[in-house]
């Protein structure tokens, strides 16, 4: 049997801060050892189509990226830009 997680009223108070106002996502808690190391937080945003949504461009058509420094860009420290 693995060792008991260390599981005090500080990492208590991490985890509720990173649960804090999410509607959709996951929190993910890595524990090496029996020791908390790693909180992750991924937020997912749901969008209604009904409610005016623009829709997807066709495949293949590059889209410019709204609020890009073009400089970052052109320097390929964007992620999929």
């Amino acid at each position: 049997m693995g060792k008991q997680v260390e599981l005090n009223e500080w990492w208590q108070d991490r985890i509720a801060d990173q649960l804090e106002g999410m509607e959709y996502g996951s929190v993910v808690i890595t524990v090496h050892d029996g020791r908390i190391v790693q909180i992750d937080r991924t937020e997912r945003k749901r969008f209604d189509p009904s409610a005016g949504a623009v829709p997807a461009a066709k495949a293949g058509a590059e889209q410019p990226l709204k609020g890009v420094n073009p400089s970052l860009k052109a320097a390929g420290k964007v992620a999929n830009g």
